[in-house]
Order: structure tokens, then sequence, then C-alpha cells
């Protein structure tokens, strides 16, 4: 089992930057990829950004690129995901997910970024 605990959303106003960050804790060893999606109002969830575990691979979703940047800190357990240039359409619940080399997919708790002036 893995524990994904997601911390860092909050309002920020357009231009600004956000961190967020997601905690692994259990079975660390058995995560292949994170991921980060996000779910604005009345939309379905979509993938935002992916980080490989091991080799620290990276993808975007097109929309992101070149303003969200995915990182990880192995000994930390922690993956981030940081936000600069925040746009209105932007706000949403952003999750963080994982899933293991037996594709088991665990979900962390959404946080809510809210970009508004």
């Amino acid at each position: 089992q893995v524990q994904l605990v997601v911390s860092g959303g909050g309002l920020v106003q357009p231009g600004g930057s956000l961190r967020l960050s997601c905690a692994a804790s259990g079975s660390i060893f058995s995560i292949n990829v994170m991921y980060w999606y996000r779910q604005a109002p009345g939309k379905e969830r979509e993938f935002v950004a992916a980080i490989g575990w091991s080799g620290g691979n990276t993808y975007y979703a097109d929309s992101v690129k070149g303003r969200f940047t995915i990182s990880r800190d192995n000994a930390k357990n922690t993956v981030y995901l940081q936000i600069n240039t925040l746009k209105p359409e932007d706000t949403a619940v952003y999750y963080c997910n994982g899933i293991s080399h037996k594709a088991l997919n665990y979900w962390g708790q959404g946080t809510q970024v809210t970009v508004s002036s």
C-alpha cells in the first residue's frame, strides 16, 4: 500500500506561482510513475504531468508545458508540481496519483488551487 498526502494549494492572483507537494509513504519501492491530475468545476479530471519515480523522465499536458514543472525528491519521498504564471483557467482541484510496478493505482486527496484577483 502507498499513501499519498497532498499539500500546497490556495488562492493565488493571476500571474502568481504555487508549489504543490505530494508526500508518499508505505510501499515506496513499489512506485513506478507519479502523476498530477486536475479537475476544474464541471469538467472531467485531466492529466497534467507525470514523472518516473526512478528515472525521472517527465511528461506534460500540452496546456501546461512551459509553466508547470514536475519534480521529485526521492530522499523525501515527495513529488512536487511547481506552477508558474497561473491563469484563471488553472483553477481546479489538483490530485496526486501513483502507479505501482504492478499497476496498482493510488490517489492522494485533492488540493484546491484558485486563481483569482
